[in-house]
């Protein structure tokens, strides 16, 4: 029987998670207007609900011999499911004039599964909403409803069934190592940890299985990749915070990610591709953070998954906005838009420069602290390489992606301006991204540990500046060397695209002939056993000839004098 921690029933002991789940499920239900409105209905609810949540546990289910915490309440989740509730809004805004009810119920799902993660108390229940999440994103995937969005999500499903597998070995081997459920800060002193940590990376787009997220999110429909880059990386960075704080290991971990990330994306021709490779660069830069493991350092890395979920899912938009108008995503094929495009022009550049951390931007009062704790903590090659990465991310997401889709030699294409409901969630992200920058209270208040930080001091805003601008302009220097082309970018997925594919087809070879042969083998030993019985047993055969009645007589007295001699033996 559930209980709760008092004898009448609260709005803080329903999960907020279950909410969006259950909106989902009910949306094809309706139609019309009323699944518009439907929509954005279930995510305000649901942001509702969390600010209903209190500090520790609030709901509990008996499970086997164990206590479930469906919902607990604490600073962190209440961050994190603030930020999961505003962008479900804003990405449901984005897609209303979305035909496909399945997105549009998948996402919501999908959004419910990362909500319900940030407020499980115990690993059951999180494993439980984190393959839900799996599930309901890889429908996100497959409703664009093309063949290259289903076999990118065939690879994206495999690989998290396959972090799921971890997480479920090391969950099972952590209740069986400490004899409790409860989902606490843990050290990697057990196999069961390291399973646990494996299977959070993955979801974070850790190497070496980085390269799902690229393959696979620009391959969904405009809409939905503005969906996919909120949850999965940002609820891994929220269990990492939970789970692993402080652990060295996630400092290398990260700072490979920021560089992995930069490095492709500079590569790329596919503006959405771009972006994705960004993603795993800016959650580097969290998961670097979590390493360092100081209270400035994780709230660093908190406010910074908040600020990312906002600027990233801005420059989908805007980004989406010019794929649903132009059919088009290769920024060869791109430039020039601002001409005709320069609402969702102006959008896609504020989002540039936050992602950038530009001051007054959200991304500047962020990663700053990062930035901070490294140089706190005496971590000069750390706090050295996140600085170098800075002046990488305005390389390749500040400058190179508004400047191919926008700015650069005129394509000829003159689509019209996004429709209205696009702009709308274009608009109140950039207001969101300036916001921030501009009066970051708010958010520090938000975040798990007290904030002695001001982002704003003239040492702080001259470097950024220098930084930037010095990057600008050994872009525009370097901008014919950055010229893109038509190319394939190798990455490790290249072992299960390809390698893979090849060996599975030479097993499926082999097999085959194996299986004929084996089918023969068992073909002629069927024959020759139906032969054997057919001479004994057939019309003609020893066991089915007509005896005289003599000589059955006598086979019977022999048989009865036999077993009256075993019967008296």
């Amino acid at each position: 029987m559930a209980t709760m921690t008092s004898s009448a029933f609260t709005l803080g002991a329903v999960p907020p998670g279950l909410v969006l789940i259950l909106g989902g499920l009910l949306l094809p239900l309706v139609t019309g207007q009323l699944r518009r409105v439907l929509v954005l209905a279930f995510p305000l609810l649901a942001l509702f609900l969390v600010w209903q949540v209190p500090n520790g546990p609030v709901l509990t289910l008996p499970f086997l011999d164990y206590q479930l915490t469906p919902v607990e309440g604490s600073t962190l989740s209440r961050l994190f499911g603030t930020i999961f509730g505003i962008m479900s809004f804003a990405g449901a805004l984005f897609a209303l004039n979305q035909g496909r009810t399945v997105e549009l119920s998948a996402a919501l799902v999908y959004a419910g599964g990362a909500m319900g993660v940030a407020f499980a108390g115990d690993l059951i229940t999180l494993f439980v909403f984190w393959e839900s999440m799996a599930l309901a994103s890889t429908l996100v995937l497959w409703s664009a409803s093309t063949r290259s969005s289903y076999r990118a999500g065939m690879r994206y499903v495999l690989v998290h069934l396959f972090g799921g597998v971890l997480l479920m070995v090391g969950i099972a081997a952590q209740i069986a190592e400490s004899g409790t459920v409860a989902f606490t800060a843990m050290t990697l002193d057990g196999l069961g940890t390291w399973f646990i940590l494996a299977g959070f990376l993955i979801n974070a787009g850790a190497p070496p299985f980085s390269a799902w997220l690229p393959d696979a999110y620009p391959e969904a429909s405009p809409s939905g990749t503005v969906f996919l880059s909120a949850f999965t990386t940002k609820t891994a960075v929220y269990v990492l915070l939970r789970g692993f704080p402080g652990e060295e290991i996630l400092i290398f971990v990260g700072l490979y990610m920021v560089f992995y990330g930069i490095i492709y994306a500079l590569l790329e021709n596919d503006m959405r591709r771009i972006l994705a490779y960004s993603i795993i660069n800016q959650v580097g830069f969290m998961v670097t953070g979590i390493g360092i493991g100081t209270e400035m350092a994780l709230n660093g890395a908190a406010a910074h998954a908040f600020a990312h979920i906002i600027y990233k899912a801005l420059l989908l938009m805007s980004a989406g906005a010019v794929l649903y108008q132009t059919g088009k995503r290769k920024c060869t094929d791109l430039g020039g838009l601002y001409k005709t495009m320069p609402i969702t022009a102006i959008c896609g550049i504020i989002g540039a420069l936050s992602i950038s951390a530009f001051p007054l931007t959200s991304g500047f009062i962020s990663k700053s602290m990062i930035n901070q704790a490294a140089a706190d903590e005496h971590l000069t090659l750390a706090w050295f390489l996140l600085t170098a990465a800075t002046a990488g991310v305005f390389l390749h997401a500040g400058i190179k992606f508004p400047w191919f889709v926008f700015f650069q030699k005129d394509s000829g294409l003159r689509p019209p301006e996004a429709p209205l409901n696009m702009r709308l969630a274009m608009y109140l992200f950039s207001a969101l991204c300036i916001g921030i920058g501009v009066l970051p209270g708010p958010l520090y208040a938000l975040l798990p540990y007290p904030v002695d930080y001001a982002p704003y001091t003239a040492p702080h805003v001259l470097a950024i500046l220098q930084l930037l601008l010095f990057s600008g302009l050994a872009f525009f220097v370097a901008l014919p060397y950055l010229k893109r082309t038509l190319t394939i970018t190798l990455d490790f997925d290249w072992f299960y695209r390809r390698f893979g594919a090849a060996l599975g087809r030479e097993f499926q070879v082999k097999g085959s002939a194996s299986r004929e042969r084996l089918a023969g083998v068992t073909q002629r030993r069927l024959d020759a056993f139906i032969r054997g019985l057919y001479r004994h047993h057939g019309p003609q055969g020893v066991l089915a000839r007509t005896w005289p009645t003599g000589s059955t007589v006598l086979w019977v007295s022999v048989i009865l004098a036999a077993c009256l001699v075993f019967y008296y033996l």
